[in-house]
């Protein structure tokens, strides 16, 4: 059989808009995906829905797959003419053991190509603040190893001359042996006073970011409790920190926020979250699916002809809507005739996306406002479609009902509860790791209430402060026994964090866990 062929990506140091755009191409058309401990998991997302996903990460001598295993596999998978993707964090040839795997690819007839990333020691010393090179203090640089080949006879690094001719020192994997990296250095020359930065998380949400001198900094990082991954960067640069840093500087960093939004629905609150330094942990609490019966939908669908309004309340209600349109073959032209209206921007950008533009847009996105505005409409005698989730609130049919109007509620969705992740959200609350839990409707609230042991709410959120969308979304969260926080003015999603911004700027620390 003819081989197939393997892409050595690099990964990128931990932030997973920093791959590049080659890498992510060969993700998402690769058959089999195998990839690293220090690869960001939110790459895999991009991964085709049939490719084979294989975990072979390496974390602290703790080896899922010897290195000759690995090896070993991509060849094999090869060998069945599929596509690899070998996904390695940074890049596949800095300290990545890329090298290597490509000699063993070349020896065994495999053809490849290489995939460059961006290494940790260039993109966590800059989310750090700390440029490596910069004419008012080094024009040289170099990259190290901590932690050599354990079966090499002796050290080939030449101590003297990296403490005496170059300016920025950037170790990897080094923090177990930063007490001899340090000796080292000012056994060699380097001056004990030369400034010293730990990076951990490089650019993630979980960055930790220590400074010290040569002399000071082992006591430092043990203090700290600095672990690895981290990468160490020595030389006057780190000086810089104190005036570049901006990546913790942002609003929420430091902040671990739960997102019980469904998983499909949930991308744009992670990443305005995580854009203002949140660290996000997503515990989905419902999943999006559609009814169990959708007949009555499709028989509304044919008979679309005899209705004078179109409602939707949600962006879900769209979505499922149009799903079901054209899949009995049909198009925008089916609502020519027909108005709109929609329960806020969100639900009208998607409903123009499909082709249409909303006849009513209420400025308060909750369901009496959407009756507020057809108050200037007189609906008397017409015939008005409601498609929206199947256990919805009673109050728009029931008000424009009262308006003479003829509803047809009809299920197009419905939410499911979610408790895949039931096991890790618990150690987490018991763990005291999470400082707020944001919910999004009704739904979210229910199921994650239903989420908790019976009994033990109170204690796990004990501290946890709660953000709700809107109104309604608090109204049923405090009748489940939550003490709400935060309740958004504009119960949107870009509503709901620029509220969790304000409370975090406007809160005194001590007041922010209680």
């Amino acid at each position: 059989m003819k081989p197939g062929k393997v892409y050595l990506i690099g990964a990128g140091p931990g932030d997973p808009g920093l791959i590049t755009v080659k890498g992510l191409t060969c993700i998402h058309t690769a058959d089999v995906v195998i990839y690293d401990y220090l690869a960001a998991p939110a790459l895999l997302a991009h991964a085709a829905s049939d490719a084979e996903l294989i975990y072979v990460g390496k974390k602290g001598g703790n080896h899922t797959l010897p290195q000759g295993g690995i090896n070993q596999l991509i060849i094999e998978k090869a060998r069945l003419g599929l596509t690899v993707a070998r996904l390695k964090g940074g890049d596949p040839y800095i300290f990545g053991r890329g090298g290597e795997e490509a000699e063993e690819l070349v020896a065994a007839g495999i053809p490849f190509e290489v995939v460059p990333g961006v290494t940790s020691a260039v993109a966590g010393a800059a989310y750090a603040g700390i440029p490596l090179t910069h004419r008012d203090f080094t024009s040289t640089l170099a990259f190290v190893t901590g932690h050599e080949d354990p079966t090499k006879a002796g050290s080939s690094i030449d101590w003297k001359a990296l403490a005496t001719g170059i300016g920025t020192l950037v170790f990897f994997m080094g923090v177990k042996n930063l007490p001899m990296i340090a000796e080292k250095l000012q056994n060699n020359g380097m001056a004990p006073e030369t400034p010293v930065a730990l990076i951990r998380w490089g650019t993630t949400t979980r960055q930790q970011t220590v400074t010290g001198t040569l002399a000071t900094i082992v006591a430092i990082a043990r203090q700290a409790g600095v672990k690895a991954p981290a990468i160490i960067v020595v030389g006057k640069v780190v000086h810089l920190r104190e005036r570049l840093a901006w990546f913790e500087a942002r609003p929420l960093f430091g902040r671990t926020i739960v997102v019980t939004r469904a998983r499909a629905q949930a991308s744009d609150l992670v990443e305005r979250l995580t854009d203002l330094g949140a660290n996000c942990l997503e515990y989905p609490t419902i999943e999006v699916v559609p009814p169990e019966n959708e007949a009555p939908l499709d028989q509304a669908i044919r008979n679309l002809a005899a209705y004078d309004w179109l409602v939707f309340t949600s962006v879900n209600g769209v979505r499922y809507f149009f799903d079901r349109l054209f899949a009995l073959d049909l198009d925008v032209r089916a609502l020519h005739h027909v108005r709109t209206a929609v329960i806020g921007p969100a639900t009208a950008a998607l409903l123009r996306q499909n082709g249409l533009r909303s006849d009513i847009v209420p400025a308060s996105y909750r369901a009496e406002s959407v009756v507020a505005a057809f108050a200037d409409e007189n609906v008397a005698g017409q015939r008005i479609l409601l498609p929206r989730a199947a256990e919805a609130r009673p109050v728009l049919p029931t008000e424009l009902r009262r308006m003479g109007a003829e509803v047809d509620e009809i299920a197009t969705y419905r939410t499911r509860r979610v408790t895949d992740g039931a096991a890790d959200l618990l150690d987490d609350l018991e763990k005291g790791r999470i400082d707020m839990v944001t919910f999004t409707s009704s739904s979210t609230v229910k199921h994650f209430h239903q989420m908790l042991p019976e009994g033990r709410q109170a204690e796990l959120m004990n501290g946890v402060r709660v953000a709700s969308i809107g109104p309604i979304t608090t109204e049923t969260a405090e009748s489940l026994g939550f003490a709400i926080d935060i309740t958004a003015d504009v119960y949107t999603i870009p509503g709901l964090c620029a509220a969790i911004q304000a409370f975090f700027a406007d809160t005194p620390e001590d007041q922010q866990k209680d």
